[in-house]
């Protein structure tokens, strides 16, 4: 049985698909393989993360240099130059790029950039994967060498620089053997990316393969460096899985979180809603108890108060009687300084109450009597005063006016 902390591989192999389960610090094994041609056909999987690596031929892999070791940059680079070639993946369709460096420099910086082809449904498995990487990093490698191996009945061939994966191809080769076709599918590669400046020096290749029969004759006349042929070797976990990720399993993801979002938002408003009620029950039961006392207080001191109402009253009774406010000397003062400087206004008749005020002048001009309306609406000291101006009158010895002014009622 395998451990609770098993990871599993689904990739591609020879003819089928395969199942490697991944256990920290155990060989890796095979769990199952199914002899379907689409990984959506897999009925059963392992309880367990899933990590799913892509045929090479879901992939385009285009290798280039780049004038800057700046790792920031790096992607619109690749981008660019994967335009220039007329791949521009759908921007709608997920993460469908990664890019691996194979060495960087102050100067310079040789980087692989994959472009993966937009999955369907039936090119991805039923069980949503944790992870996705592409086979070709699956398999282990030597420094300089060129490894080849068949997937689902295609011949693929991956070249690596200094341990590093250059270039990765699915080929239209399908017989039991490596065939011319192949031959030249990995001349034209190696002359490419010459003209790109990315020399390769490849000091073997390996054939793997589970077929007794595969011969590597093709290879030999055409390569003079080590052939060796072995059977395919395990797959293993790489150390730094790619940034792949299509569309339908991230809304997949992002549907899963949303749904973990909110069992944990109904989860945190219900646990608020019963503090709630719990502080609610203790702000009441604290309200009640002040309100006692206050109630204790208020019967206590309610003697107090009632002296306190009666004694106000009084005072407001006398208010008009002692206030300076409401002397009629004061007030008349402040009359007087509203009558314009010079005018030969007079007052012939003042009549003053703390409540009323009633004023009969005369003047020489009427604008006397008017600019005496206007002080009198104006002056601060006379604010609390409503007056009632009426125009000036000509008699026989020149203007006269009569003005009121009150203060105003108070309805209680």
């Amino acid at each position: 049985m395998a451990k609770t902390n098993s990871s599993y591989l689904l990739i591609p192999g020879e003819t089928e698909w395969e199942i490697w389960s991944v256990t920290p610090n155990q060989p890796t094994t095979l769990h199952s393989s199914h002899t379907v041609s689409k990984p959506s056909q897999i009925t059963n999987f392992p309880s367990g993360d899933l990590i799913f690596f892509f045929p090479v031929q879901s992939l385009t892999s285009i290798p280039l240099l780049v004038p800057t070791n700046d790792e920031s940059l790096f992607a619109d680079l690749a981008a660019t130059h994967a335009e220039r070639l007329g791949l521009r993946p759908d921007p709608l369709a997920g993460q469908l790029t990664d890019i691996f460096p194979i060495s960087i420099t102050p100067e310079i910086s040789s980087l692989l950039y994959v472009v993966l082809r937009n999955p369907n449904t039936d090119h991805l498995p039923t069980k949503s994967p944790k992870s996705f990487d592409f086979s070709a990093r699956a398999l282990p490698c030597e420094s300089d060498s060129i490894s080849i191996w068949k997937e689902l009945q295609q011949w693929v061939f991956a070249i690596h620089q200094g341990g590093k994966l250059v270039y990765t191809q699915t080929t239209s080769s399908t017989g039991p053997s490596p065939d011319a076709n192949l031959v030249r599918d990995i001349r034209i590669t190696i002359a490419q990316l010459s003209l790109q400046g990315i020399n390769l020096e490849p000091n073997n290749i390996t054939v793997w393969s589970n077929n007794t029969t595969t011969q590597t004759s093709a290879l030999s006349n055409a390569f003079t460096i080590p052939i060796v042929n072995s059977p395919r070797p395990s797959p293993f976990l790489p150390e730094t899985l790619s940034h792949l990720l299509p569309a339908d399993v991230r809304a997949a993801r992002r549907a899963a979180r949303q749904r973990q979002n909110t069992i944990i938002s109904i989860a945190a408003v219900a646990i608020i809603y019963l503090g709630m009620i719990s502080y609610s029950g203790f702000g009441l039961w604290k309200i009640h108890s002040t309100t006692q006392k206050l109630i204790e207080r208020a019967t206590t001191i309610a003697p107090l108060a009632e002296s306190f109402r009666v004694h106000t009253e009084k005072w407001d009774e006398i208010e008009s009687g002692i206030s300076r406010e409401y002397n009629t000397v004061d007030i008349l003062n402040r009359v007087a300084k509203c009558i314009p400087a010079n005018s030969g206004l007079r007052l012939k008749t003042a009549s003053i109450s703390p409540d009323e005020i009633l004023l009969i002048g005369e003047a020489p001009q009427s604008q006397a009597i008017t600019q005496f309306s206007l002080n009198l609406n104006r002056s601060n000291e006379l604010a609390a005063y409503e007056w009632q101006t009426s125009d000036p009158r000509q008699s026989t010895r020149g203007w006269e006016f009569q003005f009121t002014a009150a203060l105003p009622k108070i309805t209680p």
